[in-house]
């Protein structure tokens, strides 16, 4: 792909995001959302996050092998038992990236 066709799908996806997201602001504007929507919601965000998770942590085998060390794995369960702990996205967060920074210079 050439510099000035990936200007251009660059261009051309950020007005897209930007029309959607400035649609859905002016059409919802005087209404309220509905609960259950509210609660969906709010699920978006950690279900985005194991996404990427999953998806870093699985091999270039057109996703058919599971590439993760030791060290990942050790990251992993702690962010996952300060995030139990804790209920706190962001201290889970800080928890794993710390302990995979620290495993790695240690290992």
């Amino acid at each position: 792909m050439s510099h000035r066709a990936a200007l251009l799908v660059l261009v051309a996806a950020t007005l897209g995001t930007y029309a959607f997201r400035a649609g859905l602001i002016l059409l919802l504007a005087d209404r309220s959302l509905p609960i259950v929507v509210e609660r969906a919601l709010q699920n978006v965000g950690p279900a985005v996050l194991a996404a990427l998770t999953v998806n870093l942590a699985v091999g270039g085998d057109g996703g058919t092998s599971v590439d993760i060390d030791a060290i990942e794995l050790a990251s992993l369960a702690i962010a996952a038992i300060v995030g139990l702990r804790t209920k706190n996205l962001v201290f889970m967060l800080s928890a794993g990236m710390a302990a995979l920074l620290v495993l790695t210079e240690i290992f």
